[in-house]
């Protein structure tokens, strides 16, 4: 799996000695690994419940890490490169 760069997520932020540096949703003191490994298990709904956190938040980070492992497409007009001649 590729490494996100979080610096571009506009919803998180890492400030030294706040958490440690972790990527913390924005204001707060939530780490962005704890809410993605509890939606392994629970819903958007009980993730808010249990944390103090907002749809629009959590969809801002599940958004930037669908964009993220996007493969890019290639330029209109490019020829695709065959690693193997045939």
């Amino acid at each position: 799996m590729a490494s996100l760069d979080w610096s571009q997520c506009t919803a998180v932020e890492s400030v030294p000695g706040k958490v440690s540096g972790a990527w913390v949703f924005r204001d707060t003191r939530l780490p962005v690994a704890a809410v993605i490994e509890n939606l392994e298990d629970l819903s958007i709904e009980e993730v808010m419940e249990q944390f103090d956190v907002t749809r629009e938040q959590i969809v801002a980070v599940l958004d930037f890490v669908a964009q993220s492992l996007q493969t890019p497409e290639p330029p209109a007009g490019s020829v695709p490169v065959h690693a193997h001649p045939l």
